[in-house]
Formats: C-alpha cells, sequence, structure tokens
C-alpha cells in the first residue's frame, strides 16, 4: 500500500493527472522519486499517439509540432518550466550567491526568463517538427522518461543549496539507497530500449541527456552552491529540449 501512496504522490505532486487525495505522511514519501520517471512515460506515450493520429487524419506540420510542444506543458502544467523561468532569471542577473537564491524565490517573471523561454519554445517547436517518424518520436519519448530518472538522482545525489523547500522534503524523506537503485535500474533499462528503437538516434540522445546532467552539475554548484526545486525544472526542461534537438538532428542525418 505504501509504495501505490509512493506511487500517486509522485503523479500528483509533479503532473496535472487527478490522482487520488490523501495526507501525505512521511513514510508514504520514501519512494516518491522512484515513479517520478513515470510521468515522463506519459507524456512520451502521448507523443507516440498524437504522431499517429496525425499520420492517420493527415495533420499538418504545424499542428502536429504546436499540439506536441504543448503535450508536457499540459500533462505537468508548467511545473518544471517555471523552474526553468526562475533559473534563468537568476542565472542571468549576475548577481551574488545568495543574491540569485532570492531571485528564484521571487514569483514575479523578469525579462530574461521570458526571452530565454520563447527562444526556448522556438528551438523546440522547429526540432520537434523535423521529428517525422513513430520511431523517433519513441525515441524522443523516452527521453522525457530519461531527463526525470536524472532529476530524481540528482535530487538524491546532489547537495540541496537551501535546507528548505519541495526538492530538500523529498531529499530529506526518501530512502536514499532504494531511490538510487530504481532510478539507476530505470534509467539503464531506458538507455538500452533508446539504442534498441534507433543505435544512432538513441545513443546520441542518451549522449546529450548526460551531457546536460553534467551541465546542470556544474552550473548549480557554481552558481548556487547546490540544487533546488526550480533548479530541478531547469534541467528537465533544459534535458527534454536538447533531446528533441539532437534527434530531429539525427532523424535528417540518417
Amino acid at each position: 500500500m505504501r509504495i501505490i501512496k509512493s506511487f500517486f504522490i509522485a503523479f500528483s505532486m509533479y503532473s496535472k493527472i487527478p490522482m487520488p487525495q490523501f495526507q501525505w505522511k512521511d513514510e508514504d514519501m520514501r519512494y516518491a522519486l522512484c515513479f517520478f520517471p513515470w510521468v515522463g512515460a506519459v507524456i512520451g506515450a502521448l507523443w507516440y499517439l498524437w504522431k499517429w493520429f496525425c499520420e492517420r487524419f493527415a495533420v499538418g506540420t504545424l499542428c502536429y509540432a504546436a499540439v506536441g510542444t504543448a503535450i508536457p506543458l499540459l500533462v505537468t502544467g508548467g511545473f518544471h518550466v517555471d523552474g526553468f523561468l526562475d533559473t534563468c532569471d537568476a542565472l542571468h542577473s549576475y548577481q551574488s550567491r545568495d543574491r540569485k537564491l532570492e531571485i528564484l524565490k521571487d514569483s514575479h517573471i523578469g525579462a530574461f526568463a521570458v526571452i530565454m523561454l520563447a527562444l526556448y519554445g522556438l528551438i523546440f517547436l522547429g526540432g520537434f517538427s523535423e521529428i517525422t517518424t513513430l520511431r523517433m518520436i519513441t525515441v524522443t519519448g523516452a527521453g522525457c522518461f530519461l531527463s526525470r530518472v536524472l532529476s530524481g538522482i540528482a535530487v538524491v545525489s546532489f547537495p540541496s543549496a537551501k535546507q528548505e523547500g519541495t526538492l530538500y522534503l523529498f531529499a530529506d524523506k526518501a530512502h536514499k539507497s532504494v531511490v538510487k537503485s530504481a532510478l539507476y535500474g530505470q534509467g539503464i533499462l531506458c538507455a538500452l530500449f533508446m539504442l534498441w528503437i534507433s543505435f544512432v538516434a538513441g545513443g546520441i540522445a542518451v549522449a546529450a541527456a548526460l551531457l546536460s546532467f553534467a551541465y546542470y552539475y556544474y552550473r548549480s554548484k557554481k552558481e548556487f552552491g547546490g540544487i533546488t526545486g526550480d533548479t530541478a525544472g531547469y534541467f528537465v526542461t533544459l534535458c527534454e529540449g536538447c533531446v528533441v534537438v539532437v534527434v530531429a538532428i539525427a532523424e535528417r542525418l540518417m
């Protein structure tokens, strides 16, 4: 029962998919991060179904790309994009570390956040429009799973910049050894699945995800002294965008 509750907590926290409501107890949160990647699996499944629908009914490229870009936002409610916006504002403020951490907590959106989101959206939309086969959309959808595996690993492995907030709460309550084992196992299986679907595109996508993960660790530690809930959202958004772009490029080259 505790595992089922952990599943519900993960989806209640990281998605807008309706879940049974109950009081969250510490013991119920210990394994929630194990199920975080499955929110990405839902996005991947919806992308696959949307691509199949577009092929079946000859939906135009612009509509296909626009709805495909919107699907992650609809599933998550923009949860990770909010962190992306706050982190972009903080990174481009060029202030002290303490001031950057204050900017992360500020609910207002600055000019840099808007500019970076517009740039990201255009790149994502363009990349997604170039993913034209069910095989490549499968690789891309698996990238959403992998991005959340890596984000979960970061939560229980990387230092926290603050001793408060949602990310710290999940990290503090998590059964770290079990969560790490579960996430590493799921990550390896996901990477193998991506390679099986397409060795070239899958391999490039996995490499892009791992490189963005390394960048996330370096930049978060340098700029903030660790990770926060906002930087976690920044990473998931960045990683998914990188996967979309490299899969689009790989498809053009294959």
